[in-house]
């Protein structure tokens, strides 16, 4: 039987994938900031207005999606400027470079990997750190994911994935799925042909038709 829907990875880097559904939630995480400029129109859009006609004054605070953040920010008009979400700030680089191991990621944010990763599209001047902070993360943290992936057959992995972000609850996915494939095949059961259901069917309805 075919699956109805086929997963659609995201999107690497900068980029993101807009067939991928870890893409278009990731895109509604909100990012505080700062109107640079009166926005028409926008107040009721952002939560701020009564009326769809009203303006966002210059100097308002904002809360807004990843995806809009992204379609207003100008760096040569300064129409909004984007703060750091706070689980990429100093403080708490310094805590991922003591011990990743101990951060709860997906309390933290679930796409912490993947958001950061967009924020590099913003002209921050931390954003090296930023880059850096999040690639050691993953480093630091990919091979405890990768040994509890290993060492967890056919049992309930509810807690050790509590506490992933998403793409490092996809990689944990990845070793449950190469170590139940090696068992498999260690019980001689991997070289086994089982027949189509179609193929079951049709023969059922063969032999049907010779009863009657």
């Amino acid at each position: 039987m075919s699956e109805a829907y086929f997963p659609v990875g995201p999107g690497l880097g900068l980029e993101e994938n807009f067939l991928s559904l870890d893409d278009i939630l990731m895109s509604q995480e909100k990012l505080p900031g700062r109107a640079e400029s009166a926005l028409p129109r926008l107040a009721l859009a952002l939560g701020q207005g009564a009326g769809s006609a009203e303006a966002l004054p210059e100097g308002s605070k904002l809360e807004i999606p990843l995806w809009l953040a992204k379609g207003l920010h100008d760096s040569k008009r300064r129409i909004i400027s984007v703060e750091l979400p706070k689980i990429y700030k100093e403080a708490w680089r310094t805590v991922f470079s003591a011990d990743a191991n101990v951060v709860d990621l997906h309390k933290m944010g679930p796409y912490y990997y993947g958001f950061g990763s967009q924020l590099l599209n913003f002209d921050n001047p931390e954003n090296p750190e930023i880059a850096q902070s999040i690639l050691q993360t993953f480093i630091n943290r990919f091979r405890r994911i990768m040994d509890s992936s290993q060492n967890a057959y056919n049992e309930d992995t509810s807690a050790l994935v509590a506490r992933l972000d998403e793409l490092e609850r996809a990689l944990f996915q990845v070793g449950q799925k190469g170590l139940n494939d090696f068992q498999c095949w260690e019980k001689g059961q991997a070289s086994q042909i089982t027949a189509s259901s179609l193929v079951q069917n049709y023969g059922k309805r063969k032999f049907t038709e010779v009863d009657g």
